[in-house]
């Protein structure tokens, strides 16, 4: 895979803002990244986010001054990485890969996460692998996963300690030190030459509320200090940021007095972004210090399509008053830490937030076009699940993109003849250009708004009684499939344009079948019935499938097009 290029043909539909040089916009990744975990070599800065039944997972993209990311690959990326133990092909939805953490250590990238891989028998509990690939370059190529045994729970972390000590930050269950859950931190030494856990394990906090969903930890050490951060609260909105301190590592650990050090729990259900939290911390090279934290932008009936995206927020460090200590008999003196603070001026993630780096500016241009022009897939492109059957092939020098029709259907924990791009902004414009004629009865293809396995949108094209058919299908999670409108093609001729246009809250649905030159409004709907209910944002695709496995139909796409638009009232 690689990068594909922006074509100037696309400039109709180009939102491009060049932001004011003193300043840059939240969030600085757009569309589904959750869980950012961050770290910096030299000058240049990396972050990792889940990516949960998603292929390729663990989506990597590198900046040189914060606001400007660049997607270089993923850490998962190839079959024998993700068939077993690590398993994203059957996967359920909403499981797969939680919370990684990337580090740097001595030449060598480290990314360590968990699959969390529900077994089908409903009888038999969630299986939490934890694992740790590693690279040279994040770019790739990462190894094979290193499962670390022993280790349960979720949102482990990695600490390389001044003494050359390793150390794995896991989570389990409170009290029971031996099953997956949420609720308290523990940390072990960690043996890298054998992949395992060595030593005693210590549980060593329990969160600032007592265990109350305590997950996502991340290890720093300041001035001899360790510092815990974890998410608090649940992933909803009183999600939120704690951190305690210790002068051992393996604890105790004694809470922040200011805790939680981030949150949008106390603010308007109207504010712009809710539910932040999942922070890691990068000090710069000069030292001042960084948060990224994902949060949900707030501009769709109090939520949005494009689920948990990650933030920028600056961090000051400052002393408080953490407790008391009896120097002699009735006398007392303050014991004092230092302790991070977010945001400084506000003590929120904002929209609009001074620049990192002055002589820098932020860039963004929503922008999306592929015409298959090279022979690698763009890294945009994405598929649910590792894709088990090649249902597509590029065909570079007739610049299109082929997919071939089987009986394979959205379906719980399958793969089928879908691929797509996360959708950045709520205000867009999609289009797609097929060239199909089918031969078989209820072939189908087309584009897809696609969030799970059981919502998504489908604006195709059917053979019905050898009539050609334009539709769109509709599935909301829970229900069955609805028919929203359909009607037959009689001008068709074997090339149709879809479009989707996104605008107020609502999509409207055209086609053209002159090659863009009139376009015929077919339908408009509320843009809500993709809307984000869990932890994955909406995708935009393409689709192909067929009552049948014995035919010879495919469905060749010349082009992609997607534009996104900032809404102004954010």
């Amino acid at each position: 895979m690689k990068k594909g290029i922006v074509s100037l043909m696309f400039f109709a539909f180009l939102q491009f803002a060049l932001i004011a040089q003193e300043s840059f916009t939240n969030p600085i990744l757009r569309g589904g990244h959750p869980d950012p975990s961050i770290c910096r070599v030299g000058d240049d800065f990396y972050i990792v986010n889940s990516s949960f039944e998603y292929f390729p997972a663990l989506p990597i993209h590198h900046s040189k001054d914060l606001v400007n990311w660049e997607l270089i690959g993923y850490g998962l990326d190839r079959k024998s990485q993700v068939v077993s133990p690590v398993n994203l092909v059957d996967v359920q939805q909403q499981g797969g890969i939680h919370a990684p953490s990337i580090r740097y250590h001595n030449g060598l990238f480290y990314i360590v996460v968990t699959n969390v891989y529900s077994p089908k028998d409903p009888n038999k509990d969630a299986e939490m692998v934890n694992f740790i690939v590693t690279a040279e370059d994040p770019s790739g190529p990462w190894s094979d996963p290193h499962v670390i045994e022993n280790a349960p729970g979720i949102d482990p972390d990695l600490f390389f300690d001044d003494d050359g000590s390793v150390w794995f930050v896991g989570t389990h269950d409170v009290g029971d030190p031996n099953k997956n859950g949420i609720g308290e931190i523990w940390v072990q030494e960690l043996d890298l030459d054998r992949w395992e856990l060595k030593g005693d394990r210590f549980s060593v906090w329990a969160g600032a509320c007592g265990g109350c969903c305590v997950e996502g930890p991340h290890l720093y050490k300041r001035d001899g200090m360790y510092y815990l951060m974890v998410a608090e609260g649940g992933t909803s909105r009183n999600h939120a940021v704690m951190m305690a301190i210790s002068d051992d590592i393996r604890g105790p650990y004694q809470s922040n007095p200011k805790n939680p050090i981030l949150t949008s729990r106390h603010l308007s259900n109207n504010n712009w972004v809710h539910s932040t939290g999942h922070a890691d911390l990068v000090e710069l090279q000069d030292g001042r210090w960084y948060m990224v934290a994902l949060g949900i932008r707030n501009d769709l009936k109090g939520t949005t399509n494009m689920g948990r995206e990650t933030h920028l927020i600056p961090v000051n460090w400052e002393t408080a008053v953490s407790g008391w200590e009896e120097v002699e008999d009735g006398k007392w003196q303050p014991i004092e830490y230092y302790w991070p603070i977010c945001a400084p001026e506000t003590g929120k993630v904002e929209r609009s937030t001074p620049l990192p780096f002055e002589n820098s500016k932020q860039i963004y241009a929503d922008i999306f076009h592929d015409d298959f022009e090279s022979e690698t897939l763009d890294l945009e492109w994405n598929f649910r699940r590792f894709p088990t059957t090649t249902f597509f092939k590029l065909l570079p020098s007739k610049s299109k993109l082929r997919l071939y029709l089987n009986s394979a259907k959205f379906a719980m924990r399958e793969s089928y003849n879908l691929m797509g791009f996360r959708q950045k902004e709520s205000d867009f414009i999609y289009e797609a250009k097929m060239i199909f004629n089918p031969i078989t009865n209820l072939s189908e293809a087309g584009i897809s708004i696609f969030q799970q396995d059981d919502n998504y949108l489908n604006f195709t094209l059917i053979l019905e009684e050898d009539r050609p058919i334009i539709a769109l299908n509709y599935r909301e999670s829970g229900k069955e499939v609805s028919v929203l409108i359909e009607q037959e093609l009689k001008n068709y001729s074997g090339e149709i344009i879809f479009q989707v246009i996104s605008k107020n809250d609502r999509y409207d649905y055209a086609y053209s079948l002159d090659n863009g030159q009139n376009y015929q409004k077919f339908y408009t709907s509320d843009a809500s019935l993709v809307l984000c209910k869990g932890y994955i944002g909406t995708n935009l695709g393409v689709y192909a499938t067929s009552a049948t496995d014995a035919t010879s139909d495919f469905a060749d796409f010349d082009w992609v097009k997607y534009s996104g638009s900032t809404r102004k009232s954010q």
